[in-house]
């Protein structure tokens, strides 16, 4: 038997190769899909517990902002009342201590125009004239400030929040709980009540009007419709 030549060896040795080959081709083709449905599905439900997960904390983040916003936006507002209110509500305390000047005056004045305006030399009438200017612009000043003075009007009902009863005057000719006389003027300062104006209060008189329908309301039958 002869032996082999070169050539008919490398044709050989590639024959066997190609027959390799093919032979995996052929198991890679035949192999069925090991591929695990089971874990697939696991997968799917690991991603949307996630996206789940994710949205909840999206929407628990979204929520706390929004209430910072709305905490922040309040301590602003407040912030700006309370330094409004200290500008106007700030002098409380110095302009009643100045209410007890503008009271002294007021009565100077009283008395010194019944006794004194009519019958004064031109020098004291210059002297009263100064002081009722003075009157004025302290009033102007304290106008400034926001404190206003107000005094209520004869037959005026009486009203707690802007008035003290010092003493009831018998008057048959004014209402009952109404004002017969004003014994100091009464200042507010912005919207507060800074003094109370001094009132003598009318009694003997007929009810004010109010107080007499407020009676008549409450003497009167109910209504069919409101009978419950």
């Amino acid at each position: 038997m002869r032996g082999l030549s070169r050539h008919e060896i490398a044709v050989k040795l590639q024959n066997g190769t190609n027959m390799m080959t093919d032979t995996r081709r052929a198991n890679t083709e035949a192999e069925p899909d090991t591929a695990d449905p089971a874990t697939a599905d696991r997968g799917e439900a690991t991603a949307a517990a996630l996206i789940e997960t994710l949205g909840r904390e999206a929407a628990d983040l979204k929520d706390k902002l929004l209430r910072t916003l709305a905490e922040m936006e309040n301590l602003r507002r407040r912030t700006e009342r309370e330094i409004a209110e200290s500008r106007i509500y700030g002098v409380a305390s110095f302009a009643r201590d100045i209410l007890a000047v503008a009271d002294n005056m007021d009565r100077a004045l009283q008395m010194l125009r019944a006794e004194l305006k009519e019958k004064a030399d031109a020098g004291v009438k210059a002297l009263l004239d100064g002081v009722e200017l003075t009157e004025r612009e302290l009033l102007k000043v304290l106008e400034k400030h926001g404190v206003r003075k107000f005094e209520p009007q004869p037959r005026e009902k009486f009203d707690p929040n802007l008035h003290q009863a010092m003493y009831e005057v018998p008057d048959p000719s004014l209402p009952a709980g109404t004002v017969a006389q004003v014994v100091q003027a009464g200042y507010m300062i912005g919207e507060r009540m800074l003094r109370p104006a001094l009132v003598a209060v009318a009694k003997g008189g007929p009810k004010a009007a109010s107080d007499a329908l407020a009676n008549d309301n409450a003497d009167a039958p109910p209504r069919p419709d409101a009978v419950g």
